[in-house]
C-alpha cells in the first residue's frame, strides 16, 4: 500500500482516483502520521430479504384500545399531586 501525503492527495486526487479504480490502495497521511485509507468502493453483495421478524413478535389485538388512565392525564382530568405539578391517574400508595 502506498502512502501519500495530504497535499499530494490533494493535488493529484484524479490521478489517484483513476488508479483506486483500477484495484490500487493508498493510505493518506499527515505528518507520516496515517489518517485514511483511499481504496475502491465494494457494494454490499446481500441482499436484504424482508420477513426476519416474521413470527417472531406480535401485536395484541386490543393494543390500540382507549386506556382510561392515559385519557385523564391528556385530557387533564387526573388529580394533581400534592408535591408536583404532575397529574397522575391515581394517588401513590403511601
Amino acid at each position: 500500500m502506498k502512502v501519500v501525503n495530504v497535499l499530494e492527495a490533494k493535488t493529484h486526487l484524479s490521478r489517484l482516483l483513476a488508479q483506486v479504480a483500477e484495484g490500487e490502495t493508498f493510505v493518506i497521511g499527515k505528518a507520516g502520521v496515517p489518517l485514511a485509507v483511499l481504496c475502491k468502493w465494494q457494494a454490499d453483495a446481500s441482499e436484504r430479504k424482508g420477513g426476519g421478524w416474521q413470527g417472531k413478535a406480535w401485536i395484541a389485538a386490543d393494543f390500540d384500545a382507549p386506556d382510561a388512565e392515559v385519557e385523564a392525564l391528556f385530557s387533564g382530568t387526573a388529580p394533581l399531586h400534592a408535591w408536583s405539578h404532575q397529574r397522575v391517574a391515581e394517588e401513590p400508595a403511601p
